[in-house]
C-alpha cells in the first residue's frame, strides 16, 4: 500500500492557505449533481453535513440514535480551545500548534496540526453567530480556562457541558438544511459496511436497529464521522454505544488504519464501583483549575481526607512537575496517579483513588464562586457517589477516554480508500499519541467546518463521476456478507452473552494493553484474544430474530468487531518499541520513570493493512518529517 499523504510544499504557516487556493472546484451548479453520505451526527458528523448542504450537496446523514443530538459529544464537559489570545497572556496560533505536537509526544504531522490551530479562531466565531451560550466575563468578552499541557488559558467553554451546547449549535444547523430539503436524515439506522466500486467509496449497507430492514445507499462520497473505539477496555468514559464498527469495517474493505495502539488515559474519572457498571463517568479536566491533587504520603493510610495534616500530604503533581503542576497532560496525570496507587498510597475500596480537593480553592473564591464555575459537575459527582465536593474532596481514577488512533487519512482527510473520507475521532490524524484536553471538540468543528467542504470539492472535481445505482453487483454482495454475519451470529446457540465476552475481552485489553504495556502481557494478550474469539463464535447466544429491534445483536455485531480490532491494537502496541504519549511501554522509560521516546526508529506513523482473516496485518509506515518544531524531549517539569 502506498500512503501519500498530499501535504502541501511550503512553509507550514502557508500551506493550508496555498492548499485552498489551488485545489480545485465544483461549481455551484454540479454541486447538486453529488451525494454525500455522512454516517455520524456528532461534531464533526453533524457540522460536515449541515456545511455540505449549504453548499449545494445531495446530504444523506445516518446516527443510529433516535436524534442528532443524543451523539456522543454532547459527553463533552470541560471546554474547546482556540488561539484567541483574549487573556493576553501570551497565547498565539504557534504557541496552539506548537503545544499540540508536544502534547502528542511528537508523534502527528506538522502539516495538519497547523491548520488545526489556524482555523481555531473561526471556530469560535463561528459557534458564537450559532448562540452558542460561551462563559463571559465581567466586561462581556468570552471567558477562557486552562487546561492540561498549555500555560496559557485558551479554553472555551459553557460550564460544564460545552459539548452539549456545541452540538445544539450543529444539530440546528444540520436540521435547517434538512428543513429545507437540502439534507435527508436518517435515524435508527446503523452502518453495517462499506461499499468499495472499482476502488472507490459509493455507498454503504445500513439496518435499521427498529425494523431490522437492510437497505444500500449509493453515494459519490462517503464520510466517516463515527467517534473512536475506547470501548473495546469495556469499561470507559464513552457510551456505551461507541463502538469501532464502522471504521473497522472500512479497515477490511482496505482503508489503513492508523497508530491503533494509542490510548488515552483521562486521569479524572470516578473510580469503578463494582462489577455491575457498564461504563464509567468522567469528570471534566476543568475541575484541576482549581481542585489540587493529592495522596497521603504514608502507605495504607486509612484516615478520612480532614484528618491528615498538610505536612503528611503528597501533592505528587505539584512536586513532580513544577512548572504545570495540576495541569500536567492527560497522559503523565494518570500515570502519575497509578504509581502513587501502586505504591499503596491510593484512597477509596481498594486503595483505586486519588484526591481531587477544592478546600483550598472554597477558602480562597468562596464556595459561591467555584458553584459557578462547577456546579454541574459537583453536582453529578454527588448524586454518583453520595459524597459533596464542597465538603470532602473528589475521589477520581484513570480510565480510558478518547483514542488517538483512527483510520489513515492524508492531508484532505481522504482515507486510502478513495472517496471515503474520515472525520474527527475517527480518524489518526492531529493529536499524535496523546491528545490535550479540550481539543476533540476543536478537531471535530475544525474538519466539519472548515476542511472538508474545500477538500471533498477537491475529489469530486479531480475523479470522473461514476453513474451507478443500488443494483450494482458490489452493492448485492456487501449486503450478501451483512446478511451472513447477521444470521452467522443469530444461529449460534451457545450460552454465553455479548456482554459476558465484551467484559473478558475488556479486562485482557485493559491489563495488557491499557495504561502500561510491556512485550510479556502483550504476547500474552495476542494469544488469549483468538482464543476467547473462537470462543464468542461457538458459544454466542443472541435472542430473538433480525427483523426486529434487537439490542443483542446490535451489541453482539459491535463486540465481535471489537474482538479482531482488539489483536490489531496489540500488535500495534508490540510493534512500537518506545514509550510515546499514550503508550508507555514499561521496557522503555527514563530513570525518573519518564516515557522515553526512539526518534531514530519509530518517527511515523504505524498504517495497518488488512492482510484476510487469521493473518497478521501488513505495517505501512508514512514518515513524520519536522520542519519547523525541533525534536526534544517532552517535559513538563
Amino acid at each position: 500500500m502506498e500512503l501519500i499523504s498530499n501535504i502541501p510544499s511550503g512553509p507550514v504557516q502557508n500551506k493550508w492557505d496555498s492548499h485552498r487556493a489551488s485545489i480545485k472546484l465544483v461549481n455551484p451548479a454540479n454541486k447538486r449533481k453529488y451525494k454525500v453520505i455522512v454516517v455520524g451526527t456528532g461534531l464533526a458528523g453533524s457540522s460536515a453535513a449541515a456545511s455540505l448542504a449549504e453548499l449545494g450537496y445531495q446530504v444523506d446523514v445516518f446516527t443510529y440514535h433516535d436524534s442528532p443530538r443524543r451523539a456522543h459529544s454532547i459527553a463533552a464537559q470541560g471546554g474547546i480551545n482556540a488561539a484567541k489570545n483574549y487573556q493576553n497572556d501570551g497565547d498565539s496560533i504557534y504557541r496552539l500548534f506548537y503545544d499540540t505536537i508536544k502534547g502528542g509526544d511528537f508523534r502527528a504531522r506538522e502539516a495538519n496540526v497547523y491548520r488545526l490551530a489556524q482555523v481555531s479562531v473561526n471556530i469560535i466565531d463561528q459557534c458564537v453567530a450559532q448562540g452558542v451560550p460561551f462563559a463571559r466575563e465581567y466586561g462581556g468578552l468570552l471567558d477562557n480556562r486552562s487546561f492540561g499541557g498549555a500555560q496559557v488559558s485558551r479554553t472555551f467553554y459553557a460550564a460544564g457541558q460545552t459539548g452539549q451546547q456545541l452540538l445544539i449549535g450543529a444539530y440546528q444547523a444540520l436540521m435547517r438544511m434538512v428543513g429545507a430539503g437540502k439534507a435527508n436524515l436518517f435515524t435508527k439506522e446503523e452502518m453495517m459496511d462499506i461499499v468499495v466500486v472499482d476502488g472507490h467509496a459509493k455507498g454503504i449497507i445500513s439496518r435499521n436497529l427498529v425494523t431490522g430492514k437492510i437497505t444500500r445507499h449509493v453515494a459519490d462520497a462517503v464520510l466517516l464521522c463515527t467517534g473512536g473505539y475506547g470501548n473495546v477496555f469495556f469499561l470507559s468514559t464513552n457510551a456505551k454505544n461507541c463502538n469501532v464498527t464502522s471504521t473497522f469495517r472500512a479497515y477490511k474493505k482496505g482503508a489503513a488504519f492508523g497508530n491503533p495502539c494509542y490510548t488515552q488515559i483521562h486521569p479524572t474519572c470516578i473510580p469503578v464501583s463494582g462489577d455491575y457498571q457498564s461504563k464509567l463517568t468522567l469528570m471534566s479536566e476543568s475541575l484541576r483549575n482549581d481542585g489540587r491533587i493529592w495522596v497521603p504520603v504514608a502507605k495504607g493510610d486509612t484516615r478520612a481526607a480532614h484528618e491528615i495534616p498538610e505536612s503528611e500530604r503528597d501533592y505528587y503533581l505539584e512536586r513532580k512537575y513544577p512548572s504545570f503542576g495540576n495541569l500536567s497532560p492527560r497522559d503523565i496525570a494518570s500515570r502519575a496517579a497509578k504509581q502513587v496507587c501502586d505504591e499503596g498510597r491510593g484512597v477509596g475500596p481498594g486503595g483505586l483513588g486519588v484526591y481531587l480537593d477544592f478546600a483550598d480553592s472554597i477558602k480562597r473564591l468562596s464556595e459561591d464562586v467555584i458553584r459557578e464555575r462547577y456546579g454541574n459537575l459537583f453536582e453529578m459527582y454527588e448524586r454518583i457517589t453520595g459524597e459533596s465536593p464542597y465538603k470532602q474532596p473528589m475521589r477520581i481514577y484513570p480510565a480510558v477516554h478518547y483514542t488517538m488512533g483512527g483510520l489513515w487519512v492524508d492531508y484532505n482527510l481522504m482515507s486510502s480508500i478513495p472517496g471515503l473520507h474520515v472525520l474527527g475521532e475517527a480518524n489518526f490524524s492531529d493529536h499524535g499519541a496523546n491528545r490535550l484536553g479540550a481539543s476533540a471538540l476543536m478537531q471535530g468543528l475544525a474538519d466539519g467546518y472548515f476542511v472538508i467542504p474545500y477538500t471533498l470539492g477537491h475529489y469530486f472535481a479531480s475523479t470522473p463521476k461514476m453513474n451507478i445505482s443500488t443494483d450494482h453487483p458490489e452493492f448485492a454482495k456487501a449486503e450478501q456478507d451483512v446478511r451472513g454475519k447477521l444470521s452467522a451470529l443469530l444461529n449460534n446457540k451457545g450460552k454465553r452473552s455479548a456482554n459476558s465476552f465484551h467484559r473478558e475481552l475488556g479486562q485482557i485489553m485493559w491489563d495488557y494493553c491499557g495504561m502500561s504495556r510491556n512485550r510479556e502481557g502483550l504476547q500474552t494478550a495476542l494469544k488469549k484474544i483468538p482464543e476467547i474469539r473462537e470462543e464468542f463464535w461457538q458459544n454466542i447466544i443472541v435472542p430473538g430474530s433480525g427483523e426486529e429491534l434487537n439490542q443483542n445483536l446490535e451489541h453482539a455485531g459491535r463486540v465481535a468487531d471489537f474482538m479482531e480490532f482488539a489483536e490489531l491494537m496489540c500488535f500495534d502496541a508490540l510493534h512500537r518499541e518506545e514509550s510515546c504519549g499514550g503508550h508507555f511501554r514499561e521496557e522503555y522509560q527514563e530513570e525518573d520513570g519518564e516515557a522515553k521516546r526512539n526518534d531514530d526508529d519509530f518517527r511515523y506513523v504505524a498504517a495497518w493493512e488488512y492482510n484476510g482473516d487469521n493473518n497478521q496485518p501488513i505495517l505501512n509506515k508514512e514518515p513524520l518529517e519536522f520542519e519547523t518544531i525541533k525534536l526534544a524531549v517532552r517535559s513538563y517539569k
